[in-house]
Parts: C-alpha cells; structure tokens; sequence
C-alpha cells in the first residue's frame, strides 16, 4: 500500500513531516553503510571484513526501502534521492558523515548509532500507519545483528588492555556530541507523534536510547558521558553539514555522474 493512500497522511503537514523524517532515517542508512564500506579489505581479521560489509550492505539496502516510501509522498525514484541531491539537502546527522577513525572509534560509533536506530524502528513499529510499521519490525529483526555485533566487539576492545580502553573512552566521548544530535527532529516531526504515525517524539527517543545504551557502556567498563550542555555540531537534520560529506558523495556519486542513468 502507498503511503499517499493512508488517510491519515492526507493532511499537508503530516505528508511533509514525514517525508523529511523518512529521508532521515534513508539518509543516516546510507551514508553510514557507506562508511562502514570503506574497511572492506582494512578490517582487523577476515571475519570482522565480511562481517562489516555485510552490515554495510545491509544499511544501505534499508536506506533503499525508506527512499521508496519517501517517494510515495514526494514522487521521484529512489536513485535520483540517494545519488542526485547537494549535500545540503541531506538531512542525516553529521554523525554518521564523520570519517571512520580507528576501529574502536567505529565499533563506538556503530553500537551507538545502532542502539539509536533501535528506539527509532521501534516508535514506528508502534505506530498506526501500517506500510511503516510492517517495514519497521522487519528491519528490527534484522538489525539485532548489528547490535549484537557492535556489542561484542566494544566489550573486547574495552576489556583488552587498559590502553585500548583509554582508546574506547577517548573515541565514546569525541562521539558523544555527535550521537546526541541523532535525535533532533525535522521540521513538525511533532505532528507525526500527533497523527500516531509513530510513538514518542525527539525527546522521549533520546531518554529512551540513554536508558538503553547507558547500562551497555557500564557493562563494557566505559563512563557514560553527561548530556552536553550545548552542543557545537551541525544539525544535519537542517541541511548543515561537514566538509566530509561532500568528499564522501563526490565518492558515492562518481559512477552516476559519470554513466547519468546508473542504477545502484
């Protein structure tokens, strides 16, 4: 079913409000899939290569799915939304455009974002546009892997040695702020919350993600750092973004611009 044929997404706000929302989500997908691409071949051992294009792949293919429902409401193709737009018309946290680091700075920010996701499947699963919700506990079953992943691996990287926790510490707080901004709304998501498209807004997702990741980082021997006061980074939500996406999408982008007409 069209999501332009749900009644409760006739109302112009809504409509807009959850197109910015989905290309969100669609947004966040790919360009971290993207990133967590770029360590095939670099990757520790050959099992965390496989591993992590898998869950690239992965990420990017959901990002597909949320640019098709996207395009019920705006028209267009998946394609010209992922591969033909500027950067500032990307509406995905900085946090995921920033480059990959290390490994332990990656495994922190996979196991963050993750948990992030997480909370946001889940108040679209609890909502009552059924298109979404369907695709949503879908991609939930899917993406436990990944948090058992990131999981795993940040208990290691954090256990190891007391150097490589110094590491994971440095990277959980220099990826502290970024994280945070993962839960700043696009413009009216309050309306969605309203229309019972999904269930919490901004706010209550934030709460709900500290709440989950906060006792992982403890298991892990990691402090959680405090919410931050007021936060210094671009709000990719509104277009704002780093020097590192564009050099990130002038890369996505080469082949479609090369050969017009390519399909991912």
């Amino acid at each position: 079913m069209s999501l332009a044929a749900v009644p409760v997404l006739r109302p112009p706000e809504v409509r807009s409000a959850l197109a910015g929302y989905l290309l969100a989500i669609a947004d966040d997908e790919l360009i971290l899939g993207h990133r967590h691409s770029e360590w095939t071949g670099f990757a520790p051992d050959i099992e965390s290569d496989v591993a992590l294009s898998s869950v690239a792949q992965e990420e990017i293919g959901h990002a597909r799915l949320f640019y098709e429902r996207a395009c019920d409401l705006l028209g267009g193709d998946p394609d010209t939304l992922a591969y033909g737009r500027a950067p500032d018309e990307f509406r995905s946290a900085v946090f995921v455009e920033r480059p990959n680091g290390d490994w332990g700075f990656t495994i922190t920010r996979m196991c963050l974002y993750d948990h992030a996701d997480a909370v946001r499947l889940e108040a679209l699963a609890a909502g009552t546009v059924s298109p979404l919700a369907d695709l949503a506990k879908t991609l939930r079953r899917e993406e436990k892997y990944h948090l058992m992943y990131g999981e795993q691996w940040l208990r290691h990287l954090s256990q190891a040695t007391p150097d490589s926790r110094t590491r994971v510490q440095e990277a959980l707080d220099r990826a502290w702020p970024d994280a945070w901004m993962l839960f700043e709304p696009v413009d009216a998501q309050s309306a969605l919350v309203a229309a019972g498209v999904m269930r919490g807004d901004a706010r209550d997702q934030r709460r709900l993600w500290l709440a989950q990741i906060a006792p992982i980082l403890d298991g892990a021997g990691l402090k959680t750092p405090s919410p931050p006061d007021a936060v210094a980074v671009p709000n990719g939500r509104i277009g704002a973004h780093t020097d590192d996406l564009r050099v990130l999408l002038d890369e996505m982008t080469s082949v479609r611009r090369t050969e017009p007409g390519a399909r991912w």
